[in-house]
């Protein structure tokens, strides 16, 4: 028995422990917003925090989540009013919306370790982050724009 916590909430889990935390999250715990996509760590849907550091929860086994926060999707914002989530609204950026949390997740922390982002940052941070319907300039464009809301307020993440 392992105790893991997620989003800020304690989680007895009893798993084995090399199991990929995707798996314990979407079939165990019932958390969906974290997308599987390629299996492999390239397309960056499952994306999550990891003691805020963004990491393909594909790839990280349960165990190396152990005595660490773990924020998903989910735990970004309880109401949905993260200023990313603002900004992914105010510039209309999901199509298909399937690597959305993913790329929301890349650009949390992104923004709280760099609330003034230029292009080039941002092109680093997200790299890996796949978007098959191509809408990274509106990506670019509400990170932007969620990191003037970040300046202007001084909000950051709680994870």
């Amino acid at each position: 028995m392992m105790q893991l916590t997620i989003n800020g909430e304690k989680h007895e889990i009893d798993v084995d422990e090399d199991m990929p935390l995707l798996w314990l999250l979407r079939d165990e715990l019932q958390m969906t917003g974290t997308k599987f996509g390629c299996g492999q760590g390239l397309c960056g849907a499952c994306t999550i925090h990891l003691d805020g550091r963004p990491v393909r929860a594909c790839l990280t086994p349960v165990n190396a989540a152990s005595g660490k926060a773990i924020t998903t999707i989910e735990g970004l914002s309880a109401n949905g009013d993260h200023p990313l989530q603002q900004a992914w609204i105010e510039h209309n950026v999901p199509q298909c919306g399937y690597c959305q949390s993913g790329q929301l997740m890349s650009a949390a922390a992104l923004l709280r370790d760099n609330p003034n982002p230029a292009d080039s940052d941002i092109d680093r941070a997200m790299t890996g982050n796949l978007c098959r319907c191509g809408t990274y300039p509106r990506i670019k464009a509400a990170i932007k724009s969620a990191g003037n809301f970040v300046n202007a307020v001084g909000e950051k993440e709680n994870a």
